[in-house]
Formats: structure tokens, sequence, C-alpha cells
């Protein structure tokens, strides 16, 4: 089911939408292509090629974003990949795409209405993270640790099993590589990257007919005629001897026996040596991580009081800065002043339009808008006198356009002039300015029924309807 893009209308069988008619024969191909690579991505992870699958969902959302299922799907695989942060990604921009009906919201709420999930995904995340870095500095010991901690919290975490079948592979720990490429093999089953490491580790294990690669070669083959005799080194034919044959046994003997002790004594030494450094490590590492993590939270805590600090020193400029709340407050306080002295209502009306363009009205507090609307009501009556009397005069003078503006300002001083507000109907009249005469006239009839100058409204309004 496609809909058109420009109309939201769902596209029938043509090449034009049938509501708005626009052509949308090359949009119907991108949506097809963009679902048709859904549907592949959806049987690749089906069969459990997860890399495949992601390829082919970046392919369907390259040509349709908004393609909301191949979203929610990729996010499905990258949460499978033990990608989980990558998962929440693609979720959250999916839910912002479509917030109604969209099981994205489900799949968010399953990850952080769980605290302890929650917190391994952060952990898993810096501790990869801190094992990359570990690589880097040339720490490959520490590194294997880190990625031990990784996987023990996130068993489904692809690149740290690679990381560290590639550390194996680097120690010549062929076993060891092999078992973790097995692992990521059982979760994506043709990740190029896997198959690439375990075709190289297979070749070091595997150099001849299938044969693992021996340290020493433990045999020497010979032919004898048709027959191929294989004998073992260091297995020598017996001699025939007397005493001194005997004596050379007990002194071989003891050498062997020295020899075990040696290799059996020392190696367990060193082996607890080495656990007891190894456990150190560990500690001194989690110590770090704790360290580090400490570090983090209180640079995030003073990132946020600094975002603090900005927004109140962005609201004291507000009140106390050039045009703050003070300062216009102080301008209608010294236009009260001098009204008071002088009543100069035309001066005092000049200075409140003037402030009143300065500041936004409805956003000043309501002492400041109280005493604007009485200075306007103490002045704004007999300044709508005054201005009609000129417009008056000025009407019936013919200087109609000149009436229009004066009448606008009396209107605008009292709209309880009811005088003025015909007039001003009329001037528009005169000077052929029909619509803006017939709008004022439904104002006259609408705010001053049943008087007279709204029966002349009324009359003349008829009259331009008619002519």
């Amino acid at each position: 089911m496609i809909f058109c893009y420009n109309c939201g209308r769902r596209l029938s069988e043509h090449d034009f939408c049938t509501s708005c008619g626009a052509d949308v024969s090359l949009y119907k191909k991108v949506m097809h292509v963009s679902n048709m690579y859904y549907n592949e991505g959806l049987e690749k992870a089906g069969v459990r090629d997860l890399s495949g699958a992601v390829a082919c969902l970046r392919q369907s959302l390259q040509f349709n974003k908004n393609n909301i299922k191949a979203r929610n799907l990729l996010g499905l695989v990258y949460f499978e990949m033990g990608e989980a942060a990558t998962a929440l990604r693609e979720w959250v921009i999916s839910k912002n795409m479509s917030p109604e009906k969209n099981i994205a919201d489900e799949y968010i709420d399953k990850v952080r209405s769980n605290s302890t999930r929650l917190d391994s995904i952060n952990q898993t995340a810096k501790k990869y993270n801190r094992a990359l870095a570990l690589c880097n500095q040339d720490s490959k010991d520490l590194a294997v640790i880190q990625l031990r901690k990784v996987l023990s919290m996130n068993p489904r975490f692809i690149r740290a099993h690679q990381l560290l079948a590639l550390l194996y592979m680097e120690q010549e720990e062929w076993d060891r590589a092999e078992r973790e490429l097995r692992k990521c093999m059982e979760i994506d089953k043709n990740n190029l990257q896997t198959l690439r490491y375990l075709k190289e580790v297979e070749q070091a294990l595997m150099p001849d007919e299938g044969v693992k690669r021996r340290r020493k070669e433990e045999t020497v083959r010979y032919q004898s005629e048709n027959e191929i005799i294989i004998q073992p080194l260091n297995v020598r034919e017996p001699k025939r001897g007397g005493g001194f044959s005997t004596v050379l046994n007990m002194i071989i003997g003891l050498i062997i026996g020295v020899a075990a002790m040696y290799f059996l004594v020392v190696p367990a030494a060193q082996s607890r040596v080495r656990n007891e450094e190894q456990q150190t490590i560990t500690k001194i590492s989690s110590e770090s991580d704790a360290k580090t993590a400490r570090i983090q939270e209180l640079e995030g805590q003073i990132e946020g009081l600094n975002g603090n600090v900005q927004d109140l020193r962005t609201e004291i400029e507000g009140y106390a800065g050039t045009g703050g709340t003070i300062q216009v407050t102080e301008s209608l306080l010294q236009i009260a002043a001098e009204y008071t002295e002088t009543e100069d209502k035309q001066a005092a009306a000049d200075q409140l339009e003037a402030l009143a363009g300065q500041v936004d009205m409805a956003a000043m507090p309501q002492g400041f808008q109280r005493l604007y609307q009485s200075m306007n009501a103490a002045i704004g009556p007999d300044l709508s006198e005054e201005y009609y009397e000129v417009g008056y005069q000025q009407y019936y003078t013919g200087r109609y356009e000149e009436a229009v503006e004066t009448l606008s300002k009396a209107v605008k001083y009292d709209a309880a002039n009811a005088d003025a507000l015909y007039h001003l109907g009329e001037a528009y009249r005169s000077s052929g300015d029909t619509a803006n005469a017939i709008t004022t006239y439904d104002k006259v009839i609408e705010l001053f029924p049943d008087t007279e100058n709204a029966r002349l409204a009324k009359y003349r309004k008829d009259n331009l309807n008619a002519g």
C-alpha cells in the first residue's frame, strides 16, 4: 500500500494520483525498490544472515527513509548483534517519524524499563571503547581482559568477539581464536569479517591435508622399497652393553628426575605468580573503570550546572538588560509621570505607541499591562474626539484619504466612538475603497445595533452591494 507524497491519498494502479493529479510513476518505483530491499532483509534475518540483513535494510532506508518497518527491523537486527545502543538509535528515529501505533515504543520501553539492562548496555559500550584504546596503546593483555568482561555482560556482541579473536590470532592462540569466531558464526552466519578471520585461522591450524600444524616435527618418514616407515624422533634402538650402559641409564634417569622437578615445580610457581599479577591487573582495571565513570559523571554535572548558570544569566539579562522588563517598566512610569505633569495627551499617546512597538505586551507582567491600559483609557476618549473632529472636517472638504487616516486614529483610541467608525466607512466609500467601506459598515452594525449610525451603515452597505 503506497500513499501519495503530495496529498497523502492511497495510490491506484495509475501513474498519477487520482486525488491531486501528481505524477507518481518514479515515486512508486522508488517505494517498490525500498519494499523489495526490506523483504530481502527480512529473509536474510530469518536465516541469521544478520550482516546481509543490515546491508539490505540500510539500502531500503536509502530509498525511503520513512519505511518504518525497515527501520524497526534494522534495530532488532542490531540488537541481536549486540549493538544495543545503535538499535535504540534506530527505534528512537522511528518513533519520532511515526509516534502513533509504532511497535518501536515497546522495544524502547522494554530496554529503558529494565535499569539493570540499560546500565549493562552503557558499561558494555564503555568497556569496549576502553579495550580499543588499550589496543592502540599496545596493551594487548589488558585489552583481552576488558573484552572478556564485555562478553560476560553481552555474549552476543559480535564486534567484541571479533576483536578478541584478532588479539588471540596475534598471540598465535589459534584454538581460542577459532572458538570466538565460531561463536560469531552462531550469531551471524555470513559476516564477511568473521569469515575472513576464520579462513586465516584454518590455514594456520590445517596447513596440510587437514592435519593440525605441530610446533615441532614429531616423526621422521622414509621409504623402504614399497613401504613407508614412520619412526618417532628421540627413539633409539637399544644397544648391547654391560655395566656401563646401566650406569649411563641411572645417570640419565637422575637427570630426567631433576628436569621433571624443574619443569613441574617451577612452572607451577610461575603460574601462581602470573595469577596473582593477573588479579592485581584486574583489580586496578576495575578501579580505573570506576574512577573513569565517576569523573564522567562529575563532568556531566559540571556541564549541567554551567548550562543552568547560562540560563540564569539570560533570564537576568531579560529583566535588567537593554530592552529588559525593568527598563521598559521605567519608561512607562516616566510617560505616566510626564502626562501627570503636562497633561499632554498627544505626546503621551505617541510615547505609548512607540513603547508598545518595542515589547511583547502579552509577555509583560500584569502590573505593566494594567498601567498601560489605564493610560490608554485616560487619554484615549479625548484624543479620539479630537481626531474625529479633524477627520470630520477633512471628509466634508473632500480630502478623503486624509480623513481615512485621521478617523482610523480616532477609532483606534476609542473603539466606542460610533460616529468616528461610521464616518470612517463613509471616507472609505468616498475614496473608492469599497471593500474596507463594507467591512467598516459591518462593524458599525455589529457594535452599535439599533442606532442611527447602524441604520445609515446598513443603507450604505446595501447600496454598495446592489451597485
